[in-house]
């Protein structure tokens, strides 16, 4: 199978609402995200010009315009939090959800964003998610 990652970054914040440790306060990540695709096509010797599976350049413009865009700098908190904590619904860049902003939630959000967006000759096949430079999610078709 041919495959191609991007590598991405972003910086969010969020709370766990209902963890018994210090993640249920509000605090941010330097996240690191890889997006890997592929091709229903199978090539074995060459791909014809111009060459690409699909071009880096247009990996970026989906991810940062899909997702980048939208969880960059931002706080990411559920409803639930907010209900126990009214203080933030106050707070600017502030994006609200059903279910709590961990890292797999994030991974699964990403995923279905990106799945939808790309062509139908390519598919997303695998994503990391570094929440810490030594703890990721992991999601692979």
């Amino acid at each position: 199978m041919l495959k191609l990652t991007k590598i991405f970054h972003f910086e969010t914040a969020h709370a766990i609402h209902g963890y018994d440790g210090a993640c249920k306060h509000i605090h941010g990540h330097s996240y690191e995200l890889h997006v890997s695709v592929t091709t229903d096509s199978d090539y074995e010797d060459f791909i014809p010009a111009p060459g690409f599976v699909i071009d880096f350049k247009e990996i970026k413009k989906i991810v940062k315009n899909k997702v980048i865009i939208f969880l960059d700098h931002k706080l990411l908190l559920s409803k639930q939090f907010i209900v126990e904590n009214k203080y933030t619904s106050t707070q600017e860049n502030i994006i609200v959800w059903e279910v709590e902003p961990t890292a797999e939630n994030l991974l699964l959000y990403i995923k279905n964003i990106l799945t939808a967006s790309l062509s139908t000759h390519v598919q997303l096949v695998y994503l990391k998610l570094y929440e810490t430079k030594d703890s990721y999610a992991e999601w692979s078709r």
